[in-house]
């Protein structure tokens, strides 16, 4: 009543005012409740399963993992000669032995690239992996999924023995897609396929003097890897590799192994008895022979250092 009271006490002209003020504080006061009043929506941030394996191996293959940004990782891998002839030479300790030394970073998170070296043929190699999907929490996402790739070169010198003509004939790829889930604190289990392709292979001149090859240039094979962890910093891994392209000749052996993971914070340590006597993945995969059937095993192991820069 005051209000209208005041109000008719103005003039016109300020009458006009006043209403105008009044309604655009009515307005903004109005404006202002909606805006409080509204509830903005709650962002949820992905979290992502850790820890699925210790590190970058599991005996002869790459896992899904892939360490955290700034991480330098040098790799020394070990096989020894098969055990089948016993004392002769110490369980194959005496006996040939490949041994590999390399070194990988991760310039970017979900990205690791290396490099090694070995005395098996003189060879070097590159490497990529790159984390495409990973494993959460929430189950939204229930498997990690990583690519591996490396490409090999042979830098033998060239001679009549070997079958090397051109430079493109050194090299040799491997690829891989790694398919890993982390079932529970202590079990962790993946599959990867792969295709291995070599540019050159060893042939031979058949009763038509015509070449053959010994091998196909491009194999496929798959890997099953898992671990189960016995205490906090040690864990039992096992994988096997089965060859599946079929080539004319000099068909690869399977591959089963087994062995013990022992992790520090800032080592992870395996040694393991299995069928793989090369390190490179496409040579195992490929010119394999030994026969677990016929107790062909051997020793090896992996020692990773990793730093944080």
């Amino acid at each position: 009543m005051k209000i209208f009271i005041y109000y008719s006490s103005l003039t016109r002209p300020l009458q006009k005012y006043f209403l105008a003020i009044t309604l655009l504080f009515g307005t903004s006061q109005l404006i202002a409740q909606d805006t409080i009043n509204i509830n903005p929506p709650v962002v949820k941030k992905k979290s992502f399963v850790k820890n699925t394996f210790d590190g970058n191996y599991i005996i002869d293959n790459q896992t899904a993992v892939i360490p955290i940004k700034g991480t330098f990782e040098f790799d020394i891998q070990h096989r020894f000669g098969t055990i089948e002839n016993g004392w002769k030479d110490l369980g194959g300790l005496f006996a040939n032995a490949n041994m590999l030394l390399g070194f990988s970073y991760v310039p970017f998170n979900d990205l690791q690239i290396g490099f090694s070296a070995t005395n098996d043929r003189m060879q070097t190699a590159g490497t990529i992996k790159y984390a495409l999907v990973k494993q959460t929490k929430n189950n939204s996402m229930p498997l990690s999924v990583t690519f591996f790739g490396n490409t090999v070169m042979d830098t033998r010198a060239k001679n009549s023995s070997l079958p090397i003509i051109n430079v493109q004939d050194r090299f040799s790829y491997f690829s891989q897609l790694i398919f890993a889930r982390k079932i529970n604190d202590k079990i962790s289990l993946q599959v990867a396929p792969s295709f291995s392709y070599f540019n050159n292979v060893e042939a031979y001149y058949d009763i038509h003097n015509v070449i053959q090859s010994k091998t196909n240039n491009g194999h496929v094979a798959i890997s099953v890897a898992g671990r189960y962890k016995l205490t906090d910093g040690m864990s039992l891994i096992a994988n096997y590799d089965q060859p599946l392209t079929q080539h004319p000749m000099n068909n690869p052996n399977p591959n089963l192994a087994l062995g013990l993971d022992m992790k520090t914070s800032g080592h992870d340590f395996q040694i393991f008895l299995g069928n793989y006597g090369y390190i490179l993945p496409q040579n195992n995969n490929v010119y394999n022979r030994n026969n677990f059937s016929k107790s062909q095993f051997l020793i090896g192991f992996n020692i990773s250092r990793l730093w944080n820069f």
